[in-house]
This record gives structure tokens, sequence and C-alpha cells, in this order.
């Protein structure tokens, strides 16, 4: 199965530029160090699926011009992950229709109480319309798409990644299984988390983070969820194995 994968967002929670920051990558004038936060949109066939919706949903449906959604994934329940969710009334508007919306048993929580007029039955207009799908650590289709999940830990938070095909997408992670990993394997493309050169709590660090790539040998890897402390893109990039990149928003990759 052939996808297309478009970055929506490459950057951690409070994006980049970081509000007040006067460092080089804030003032940063590269297209590149501009990043809203992490998301991806994956087209497979004639489906669209957006895995999260953050704080810059609205921001990157508009950026670009999707049409068409058949569904929402989550990752996990932190706010840069679920807080641009009302904003799929559009969709329900212009499609005519509710919008899936896959969601673990604790992202559900966050979900009901986030947004708690969706889940009150009061039929209020102009609320967004949506289906809610439970997932857990099993794989499903959605709108006959196959998602293989791939639980990492986000320090104590468990999080999903998602394999689709040839094309795997982990984000928020600092620590995945050997079981975990052996679903990963055989990857062409592997998009990993890597928030800084400094280790960190609940993310990858650079250096973890290339470590794991040469461990899980995909063709070719994407860093996201960056924060301003990792430097300027351009400086980076020349640090980085042949086979990785850093990844930047608008990205798109083609997966065979």
């Amino acid at each position: 199965m052939s996808i297309k994968v478009t970055l929506l967002g490459t950057g951690t929670s409070q994006g980049v530029p970081l509000v007040a920051c006067d460092c080089e990558v804030c003032l940063s004038g590269d297209p590149k160090d501009k990043r809203l936060r992490t998301s991806i949109m994956l087209e497979a066939g004639d489906k669209v699926f957006v895995i999260d919706s953050g704080p810059d949903f609205r921001q990157q449906m508009l950026r670009e011009k999707v049409k068409q959604l058949d569904g929402v994934i989550f990752t996990h329940e932190h706010k840069d992950h679920i807080a641009g969710l009302d904003d799929v009334k559009a969709f329900n508007f212009i499609l005519k229709k509710e919008i899936d919306v896959y969601a673990s048993p604790n992202v559900l929580v966050a979900l009901k109480r986030e947004y708690h007029y969706i889940f009150n039955n009061s039929n209020y207009p102009g609320i967004p319309r949506i289906n809610v799908k439970h997932i857990e650590n099993k794989p499903f289709s959605a709108s006959g798409v196959r998602f293989i999940p791939i639980e990492v830990m986000h320090y104590k938070l468990p999080v999903l990644g998602f394999r689709i095909g040839d094309f795997t997408y982990i984000t928020d992670a600092s620590h995945i299984s050997e079981a975990e990993k052996a679903k990963i394997i055989g990857s062409k493309v592997l998009v990993l988390n890597a928030l800084r050169k400094e280790k960190h709590i609940s993310h990858f660090n650079l250096e973890e983070a290339i470590t794991l790539i040469k461990e899980l040998n995909p063709e070719k890897a994407y860093i996201v969820h960056i924060s301003h402390q990792l430097g300027l893109h351009s400086e980076v990039s020349k640090l980085l194995p042949s086979n990785i990149e850093l990844a930047y928003d608008g990205l798109k990759i083609f997966v065979a």
C-alpha cells in the first residue's frame, strides 16, 4: 500500500519560536526553524487521516488546503496533541458527516474532560460531531486502512505510535520495549521524536534517537517533536547520518 505523509507540524509542545525567547533559533529567518505542534496527515488511497489535532490544527488544515478528513487518530492525551479537536466541526459542515475519532481509554477520559460539551448529549448547534472508536494496543482498521499500534513510554505515560504499511510514526517517546520495537523492524520510513541534544526525562534526545534509528534500520528516518534547544535546522542537519533528516513543517513523504 502506497501512502503519502504530510508533516503538519514538527515542534514540541510550545512550538518554535518559543514565546518571548530571543535565542538564535527562535529569531531565525529560516522557514525550517518555524515549527507548529507535532502532527501528521496520512493519505492512503482515497482516505485521509490526521494523527493528533493539536493547538495548530486549524492553521495546518488551512495551510495544506485539506478538503477531506476520514478520521482523527490520537497518540495520547497531552494538550499539544488534542487541543484542536473542536475545529473538526468545519469538516462536519462541509462533508455533512460525523468525524471518526480513534482514542484509547486514557485519551477518551481527557477528551470528555476538555470537550465536555461534545459528550453531554445537548445537541447544541455548532458543536463538533464525532464518532468515537475505541482503540488499544492491538491492530485496527480505520475506513479500511490497517493501523498497527506501537506502545511507547513518554516517561511514565503510555503513548501509541502507529505503523501503516512500511511507514512508522512515533512521537513523545523516551523508551520503547523490545517487543514493541519488533513491530517497527522492516519499516522503510520511520518518523521519530528527538527533543534536544541534552538528555530529557520524557523524550529521546538526538543521540538516543540516532542510536535507536540505527538499531531499527529503516531506509529513511525523520526527526520530529523538536524544541528550540536542538539548534538551527541548517546546523543540526550537518550532524546527521545520511539516512536521517531533521523534518520540517510541510514536508511530504511518499512510501511505496
